[in-house]
């Protein structure tokens, strides 16, 4: 391969992980509230309640 195919390919690669650990740094954690997190939890087992009937 000719070198600029090279440098095309590290651009590329690069510019993926760059993005990949920006986004990474920028990722918080959702501060929820004990209710709001009950609620989560409550509508998650309806979901797997109603996905195990329907199967």
């Amino acid at each position: 391969m000719p070198w600029y195919a090279w440098l095309i390919l590290i651009v590329a690669i690069g510019s993926i992980i760059g993005g990949l650990m920006m986004l990474r740094d920028t990722a918080k954690k959702l501060p929820l509230t004990d209710e709001q997190l009950n609620k989560v939890h409550q509508r998650n087992a309806e979901m797997d309640a109603k996905e195990a009937k329907d199967r």
